[in-house]
């Protein structure tokens, strides 16, 4: 099927979903997608600057920039949007294209969490009628899961933090774990050095900025590493607990008890319903529906369900959509207020 008439027939069945078609700008402002993706995405994107030194980019991620449309225009409630396009970054793969053909849809201002991800899901599912498969994956996880996990375990709050903050980088998560199990960041002289640093600070300018933060802020990190520090005994016992949370997969209508099994094993205050989420079928469609604690990791943004859907296409397996729930995504951009939103986008190169 030619990618114009596949495109054609995804936008209709979006469309007889109640979603409504919006454009949107191929060129932001730079800052917003470092703002929120850190400087190290900055390698990934195609910037310039205009006539006034401003910098610019090619959209590098259709969902922000329909997030900063939501923003700019000052939009309340509840929409229901989707829009297609392409979409530019570079890859570390020199085998990747650099330019993304996508199709999104997306509840910003969702007023019902568990409605609105089950309607994501089922419109992914029904444009994926316009596809010729044999057989497929539904995979769904829970960032929120896994956040309120580590909101239980006993470390400092700053180690909580810093787990929550870099799930989404799976490499460097691994690399805070052998730390935490080995001790190996806590040095006592760096810990002296710190303390120093923070005395010196305290007679300081607090509005003063130092490596793009104020000093208020780097004495106010400084304060609670010091009075927080971690306990040795606790890193190992702790690891392992995150470790064997992270291979929890299975059938979804098995989510909820193996979930339950497990907090009840490490003696943990938590406890999750099978209602829970969105789909409790093993099978939907010509897809088999899993959960799996460890997905979810592909995006930042992501703080509650997530999910794929790979299919069989002439004999190979590919990944065709991926979506989530992103409830914090506005604020970071700039809005005073937190406004839930639900999306997913099918990557039509693949």
């Amino acid at each position: 099927m030619k990618l114009k008439n596949l495109s054609e027939k995804i936008l209709k069945s979006v469309k007889t979903m109640g979603f409504k078609y919006i454009e949107l700008p191929s060129v932001i402002e730079a800052n917003h997608i470092v703002k929120r993706s850190g400087e190290n995405f900055r390698k990934f994107i195609f910037s310039f600057s205009d006539q006034n030194g401003n910098e610019l980019c090619l959209r590098p991620d259709l969902t922000i920039v329909s997030c900063l449309r939501y923003l700019e225009n000052k939009f309340k409630g509840k929409e229901k949007i989707f829009y297609s396009g392409q979409a530019y970054r570079k890859s570390q793969n020199k085998k990747d294209s650099i330019i993304r053909n996508q199709i999104g849809f997306e509840i910003i201002g969702s007023q019902n969490e568990k409605n609105d991800d089950k309607e994501i899901i089922n419109t992914s599912l029904k444009s994926l009628k316009n596809l010729k498969y044999s057989t497929g994956t539904l995979t769904l996880g829970n960032v929120e899961i896994f956040n309120t996990l580590i909101s239980k375990l006993d470390i400092p709050k700053r180690w909580k933090l810093r787990l929550s903050r870099h799930f989404w980088r799976e490499e460097y998560f691994n690399d805070l774990l052998k730390r935490l199990e080995t001790n190996s960041d806590v040095d006592p002289t760096i810990v002296e050095i710190d303390k120093k640093r923070y005395f010196k600070m305290l007679k300081e300018n607090k509005l003063s900025i130092i490596a793009g933060r104020s000093i208020e802020e780097i004495l106010s990190r400084f304060d609670k590493k010091i009075k927080d520090p971690r306990r040795p005994s606790k890193g190992k016992n702790v690891s392992k607990i995150i470790k064997e949370f992270l291979k929890i997969k299975c059938p979804i209508n098995k989510a909820a008890g193996e979930l339950n099994k497990f907090f009840k094993k490490y003696k943990i205050s938590l406890v999750v319903d099978q209602k829970y989420f969105p789909i409790s079928n093993n099978k939907v469609s010509k897809l088999n529906v899993v959960f799996s604690t460890s997905f979810g990791r592909q995006l930042e943004y992501y703080t509650g369900m997530v999910f794929k859907i790979d299919i069989k296409l002439k004999n190979k397996v590919t990944n065709i959509y991926n979506g989530g729930r992103y409830d914090h995504l506005i604020s970071d951009l700039g809005s005073t207020k937190e406004i839930p939103a639900v999306g997913a986008a099918i990557n039509l190169n693949n």
